[in-house]
């Protein structure tokens, strides 16, 4: 039996096995979800592929009879990642169009900019796509109704520099991060990292969103004898890193984190950032069914669409079912207490495309990805590789949060 009708078949299952108990008062009205992402400017690459794994989670759901037999309804807005904007629409759906809960944000300047609206209007929030580790830390997570399905970025840096000092054995790094809220996040996670080894970089450069060259700054890396760069910003800045990279016949490694992966990398670097090496949930992987199978549903739902961001497609898809999950184990209550507790004592896995998610969170813990649960990924002729070969043969196995 194909992936997709297990899912249907247990989404059907799970609607009868509660339904004795629940009241039907309110018909056919939607349930009403609301998104949030960007659909235009800079980071429109992973904001669309978020949007797509949501629309695919909500068709599916909607194949199998909805929530109960209400139909299920994505009410998406468009932050332009701009984080005033973000804070706007965010507004509008919590206070004016009072959906359910809320799946949102990609950048992580804007979600941050927002979060209160979530917190201060009891509303709960799963962010599928930002990694900025400060989203899930300004509140502390016995009081936060504010939840992560994506890899943090102290997860990441971690990861990444694990991998340059413990596995590469390499002693010196160059970072190179942008200045908004992630950039620096992200910068001082690496930097912090390195330092609990005993390393400073030999070289770090900040630049702005936009940069139209790094030249100089990887040439004078290059000088400085870096062993490998890090780069910590988004699509459009990490090609233009890997632009440089390739100008500059610099031939050490060439690491970031997940939006390494982005297609705009790829196709605007020119080809420099063949071998660059990423932190990824998911790679594709013709052994595992489940991933193989969404990816070929997502592909036919996208049509024309560029699904420019897989992890960000399939974070979001399965954000969208574990909520539905959480929705039927409350038996109906969309209070954000209900939710929230639901989310933080999941009474069963949730098997996603991602993961399975056992016991995702906690009271104490609203992240639901350890290091143990991502891989290092890398660009290999236009596609996503797995960088090493006993990472692909072990991705079939599950891999839960320690």
């Amino acid at each position: 039996m194909r992936y997709r009708d297990l899912c249907l078949r247990a989404l059907a299952a799970l609607a009868v096995a509660v339904a004795p108990t629940l009241v039907r008062a309110q018909g056919a009205a939607p349930l009403r979800i609301g998104f949030i992402c960007p659909a235009s400017g800079g980071s429109a690459d992973f904001g669309t592929s978020a949007r797509l794994g949501a629309e695919l989670a909500v068709q599916e759901i909607n194949e199998a009879g909805g929530f109960l037999g209400r139909p299920v309804q994505l009410v998406a807005r468009d932050d332009q990642a701009n984080p005033d904007r973000g804070r706007a629409v965010a507004e509008e759906l919590v206070l004016k169009e009072k959906v359910e809960f809320t799946i949102g944000f990609c950048n992580t300047g804007v979600a941050m900019k927002s979060l209160d609206v979530f917190q201060d209007n009891k509303h709960l929030l799963l962010v599928p796509v930002s990694t900025g580790s400060a989203v899930t830390a300004k509140y502390p997570a016995a009081e936060s109704f504010v939840f992560r399905l994506s890899p943090r970025d102290r997860v990441q840096a971690a990861f990444i520099v694990n991998d340059i000092v413990e596995r590469r054995k390499l002693t010196k790094v160059a970072v190179f991060a942008d200045r908004t809220g992630y950039g620096e996040g992200g910068f001082k996670d690496v930097v912090g990292f390195l330092a609990e080894r005993g390393l400073q970089p030999v070289y770090t450069a900040r630049f702005d969103l936009g940069v139209q060259s790094l030249a100089a700054e990887v040439q004078a890396a290059k000088a400085a004898g870096a062993q490998a760069l890090v780069g910590y910003s988004v699509g459009p800045e990490l090609a233009v890193l890997a632009q440089a990279r390739r100008d500059a016949k610099y031939d050490g490694l060439m690491y970031g984190p997940w939006p390494m992966s982005f297609r705009t990398v790829w196709d605007k670097s020119g080809g420099g950032a063949e071998g660059a090496l990423m932190v990824q949930s998911i790679i594709p992987n013709l052994a595992n069914e489940r991933r193989s199978s969404f990816i070929a549903r997502l592909k036919r739902h996208a049509g024309s669409q560029s699904v420019a961001s897989l992890m960000a497609a399939a974070q979001t898809y399965d954000a969208v079912h574990l909520m539905l999950r959480a929705l039927f184990q409350t038996r109906g209550d969309g209070s954000a207490a209900s939710l929230k507790h639901a989310l933080e004592n999941l009474d069963k896995p949730y098997v996603g495309v991602v993961t399975t998610y056992e016991r995702p969170f906690s009271k104490a813990d609203h992240d639901a990805f350890t290091m143990n649960m991502v891989w290092l990924g890398t660009w290999r002729s236009g596609e996503i590789r797995f960088q090493y070969p006993e990472d692909e043969k072990r991705a079939s196995f599950i891999r839960r949060k320690q």
